[in-house]
């Protein structure tokens, strides 16, 4: 059997492996097994080829491993619009009663508001969170 068609076959079952897990597990050992494929075509030695395909996806785990996690991690904890106003503070431009919808103002923006509380036009509140189009807010404590 051709080592090449061994290197083949162990490059899709890695990549396989990697799409089912997504944790990046075996991408380091697919671009090692990628060069080790490269390496069979000039040397006929599968221990050299392995020693390679070992030492490579190693070298590459711990060389690149902490920058790529934290690299796909900042990107995960990107915030939407939407999400960078929860914990805001914005102005009642519009009374909201209990349960009711009233309205508040937040970045520039009017929003349709509700609240477990009574909350009187011109007093300030915290945003909570956002349900569908409307804000949930409550009274900021002075």
């Amino acid at each position: 059997m051709e080592l090449w068609i061994l290197w083949l076959v162990l490059i899709f079952l890695l990549v396989v492996i990697e799409a089912s897990t997504v944790n990046l597990v075996s991408i380091w050992f697919i671009a090692s097994g990628i060069v080790s494929l490269i390496v069979s075509f000039f040397i006929d030695n599968f221990f050299v080829q392995f020693a390679i395909f070992v030492l490579l996806g190693l070298l590459l785990l711990f060389t690149t491993r902490k920058f790529l996690t934290q690299l796909l991690k900042s990107k995960e904890d990107t915030k939407t619009n939407l999400e960078r106003i929860i914990g805001n503070t914005g102005i009642v431009t519009k009374k909201i009663c209990k349960h009711e919808l009233g309205e508040v103002k937040v970045e520039g923006k009017i929003w349709s508001a509700i609240s477990k509380e009574e909350i009187q036009e011109d007093e300030e509140v915290i945003i909570e969170k956002i349900d569908g189009v409307k804000l949930i807010v409550r009274k900021k404590e002075i």
